[in-house]
């Protein structure tokens, strides 16, 4: 028997979920009708676009496409597709697979129906973490011919899976426990990625963007940025975004790869899911009294690691733009060891420095050094030269 709060969240989950379903119908139904169209009514006029190839051996060649308005159009209606699975997958799954996961949670039972309904959810998710990556990669890339290979596509599922999967999990786990701190969890989470493109705007000075959409005003833009910047948040709850945002930007994307941020991410998305396991086995009632806590924390931070280690992989082999990129994954962490070591090399140099001087005078009398002997020749040689002077 569900509480009235999880019977109205439930319901505002599916409520959410039958109104974004109107909006792909009816693009599904202008698509149909622009298909069956396109080998009978000739183009009125086409557009050329303009894309440079992957650099080979140094050289990268602009190609250059003809666009008839049927294919624009098409291509209008696959990029609104691409966008609104992102959208329905993070404001809509990923709200819903929490939900369902935690009243089996509860209930310490999980029928066929809920089973499947949270297998489609996670399939949900991981699509649309799977076409925000591709998202990022055409905008960041825009002026090149992106082709991405089906292994491309196989490591991203097995990332996206293995991190949207754990991350859901542990948030089960924590709010099962611990339901009224689950909340400053997600606030702390929610407003720290909605806020902090703001205060980049802020401390950059420029000035408002006014390019966004001709037929906004300034209010409607300031809308739009704060709907954006909600999606954003709520992507980076669960996964990382693989954009950064940039209000001050034309495109309100930054183009930059910075491998640095992705390592902070994920290092403090590790220790925030460590320590809500920690709690989580503190804390934990009767309903976990068959469950192997530690076995599963370990499972848990495994399965993390592994999504960590496959998007390594992909960044490092099958990123179809990884030709364009000024240091490659494998460099950047190389720097990364070395600014760890160096510090640690400094500190032992100067402990064995201190301990050679803390050695007693009578010691440094007794063993002969190379200064000593090295200067003896100096003083024979200029007292010769005194002499003969």
């Amino acid at each position: 028997m569900l509480s009235p709060l999880e019977a109205m969240l439930q319901t505002i989950v599916f409520g959410r979920l039958r109104g974004m379903l109107l909006g792909p119908v009816k693009r599904c139904f202008e698509v149909f009708c622009i298909y069956c169209q396109s080998g009978h009514i000739e183009e009125p006029y086409v557009s050329i676009t303009k894309k440079r190839q992957m650099p080979k051996n140094g050289h990268s060649e602009e190609i250059e496409k003809e666009v008839g308005q049927a294919e624009g159009k098409l291509f209008t209606h696959r990029s609104a597709f691409s966008r609104a699975s992102v959208i329905q997958a993070f404001l809509g799954s990923a709200p819903q697979l929490t939900l369902q996961l935690y009243i089996s949670a509860l209930q310490q039972d999980t029928t066929v129906g809920r089973s499947l309904c949270m297998f489609l959810s996670l399939l949900s998710i991981v699509y649309g973490a799977l076409r925000c990556n591709i998202l990022a990669i055409k905008i960041k890339y825009d002026e090149y011919d992106v082709k991405v290979k089906p292994l491309a596509y196989v490591c991203i599922f097995l990332w996206r899976s293995f991190e949207i999967a754990t991350r859901v999990i542990v948030l089960v786990l924590f709010t099962s426990v611990l339901k009224a701190w689950v909340v400053l969890v997600i606030l702390i989470n929610f407003f720290s990625f909605f806020i902090y493109p703001w205060i980049l705007f802020w401390c950059s000075g420029s000035p408002f963007p006014e390019n966004i959409e001709k037929a906004l005003s300034r209010v409607g833009t300031t809308i739009v940025l704060c709907f954006l910047t909600l999606l954003y948040a709520g992507i980076n709850m669960f996964c990382w975004s693989a954009v950064q945002l940039k209000i001050n930007n034309p495109d309100l994307i930054s183009k930059s790869q910075n491998w640095y941020w992705l390592l902070v991410y994920y290092m403090l998305r590790f220790i925030e899911n460590a320590f809500l396991l920690l709690m989580w086995y503190l804390y934990k009632t009767d309903i976990y009294m068959y469950v192997c806590a530690p076995l599963l924390i370990l499972k848990l931070l495994i399965g993390y690691c592994t999504a960590v280690l496959f998007m390594l992989v992909f960044y490092q082999f099958f990123h179809p733009c990884k030709k364009l990129f000024s240091s490659s994954v494998s460099d950047s962490f190389q720097q990364w060891l070395k600014c760890v070591c160096c510090p640690c090399r400094r500190q032992k140099s100067s402990e064995s420095i201190g301990k050679t001087d803390l050695r007693s005078p009578e010691d440094r009398d007794e063993t002969p050094s190379s200064s000593k002997i090295s200067s003896m020749p100096s003083q024979i040689l200029t007292a010769d030269e005194s002499c003969s002077a």
